[in-house]
């Protein structure tokens, strides 16, 4: 599979925005706009790693900005350049190390990208050529005379608004943005056709507006999904590990001394398993598997919390808040009532709650099936989320 990384774009002062900082690190939906649009790359299982490249004095901003976004996929931030071209330039000379395939450019200011425009970028860029993110223009165009519209208008055919994400096979963007780097382009694009290589044209989401006035907060917070936008969606994870060789089992993330262990996907912690699936469940995203396949060795006694985040950063990227987690472990060994409180406030930090957001519940079989036979634990887990109306 090829390596493909993003680097966003967050290193401007977004002046024309009004008052209230850099529009980067206002705040949309409850979020700030960066945290948005890199979460969209974060949650995108074909992106491996995101980079943004951020000015040297938004240091602090950044940090409270992302502070929910605890992904491994996100590297340190990069310090950008005087002009966007300069922080494009930089970002990619610190990703060289790690060589990349290909790169995703994109503008932290474009939080409402959808992952079918990543991927239909990623599928072009595939035939090891460029392309970019763009809308036709359906409207009449005319060209002002003074203050006044002038008789002529522009033939609209074949006519595209450039967006963002753009991408390219890494080598070639990077050597193309060294070789002219004392010149000035509009955007990446440009730069990769002034160098020989092709840029294909892909229809970008419709609400991919780039935050640039006042006035685009507003119409982003309503895409987004005010609160009378809102739906609220329960969904249920289920999940069992059978007991094995031990000196204890991990649930929701603590270890509670038992005389075995359990036996299963990563750090088989049943509890976390079964939320993660809530959470998949209420985005439609499918199960735990799907994400994280137990056949794959990189999985094998890995700490489940970083399936969580993960099923936690999808829905974020939806626009979607969590709101409650419901869990009930059905066993009858170990006692799970001298752990509860160390199991809520685990998860909480997790999942970005608070404790009393996360209800622990336990119970027995009567000694009936496979748990009341002492041969293992199930969990049971629902996920309340808030999620912006459908839109179309």
């Amino acid at each position: 599979m090829p390596k493909i990384h993003a680097l966003i774009v967050a290193a401007g002062r977004g002046s024309r925005a009004g008052v209230g900082g850099p529009k980067q690190y206002r705040l949309v939906a409850g979020r700030a706009v960066l945290a948005h649009t890199a979460s969209a790359f974060l949650a995108h299982p074909q992106i491996d790693r995101v980079s943004i490249a951020i000015h040297g004095d938004d240091r602090a901003a950044y940090e409270a900005a992302m502070a929910d976004l605890n992904d491994p996929k996100l590297s340190p931030p990069i310090l950008g350049g005087a002009s966007r071209q300069d922080s494009v330039r930089l970002g990619l000379r610190s990703m060289a190390p790690e060589a990349p395939d290909f790169v995703l450019i994109h503008d932290g200011a474009r939080p409402l990208v959808s992952a079918q425009t990543i991927s239909n970028i990623i599928k072009e860029i595939n035939q090891k050529q460029g392309a970019s993110a763009a809308l036709p223009v359906h409207d009449t165009l005319k060209k002002e005379q003074s203050t006044y519209c002038g008789k002529e208008i522009i033939e609209r055919d074949r006519l595209w608004r450039m967006s963002t994400p753009q991408g390219f096979p890494f080598t070639p963007i990077l050597a193309a943005h060294d070789a002219l780097e004392s010149e000035n382009f509009t955007d990446d694009s440009a730069l990769a056709l002034a160098t020989g290589l092709p840029v294909k044209l892909v229809e970008s989401n419709p609400e991919n507006i780039k935050i640039t006035l006042e006035k685009d907060f507003a119409m982003a917070e309503k895409l987004m999904g005010s609160a009378s936008n809102i739906r609220t969606i329960t969904a249920q994870g289920f999940d069992v590990h059978r007991f094995g060789p031990g000196d204890g089992v991990i649930l929701g993330g603590v270890k509670i001394p038992h005389d075995h262990g359990l036996v299963g996907h990563s750090d088989a912690d049943v509890a976390l398993h079964a939320l993660t699936d809530a959470l998949l469940g209420s985005i439609s995203a499918g199960d735990i598997g799907d994400h994280f396949p137990p056949s794959d060795p990189q999985w094998q006694g890995a700490d489940s919390a970083q399936f969580l985040r993960h099923a936690c950063t999808l829905l974020s990227a939806q626009g979607g808040t969590l709101t409650h987690l419901d869990l009930t472990l059905i066993c009858e060994a170990p006692k799970i009532s001298p752990h509860r409180a160390d199991m809520q406030q685990r998860i909480a930090a997790i999942a970005g709650l608070t404790p009393d957001q996360v209800s622990i519940k336990a119970t027995t079989s009567e000694g009936l099936g496979f748990t009341g036979r002492g041969e293992g634990i199930a969990a049971m887990a629902l996920a309340t989320v808030t999620l912006p109306t459908k839109r179309g």
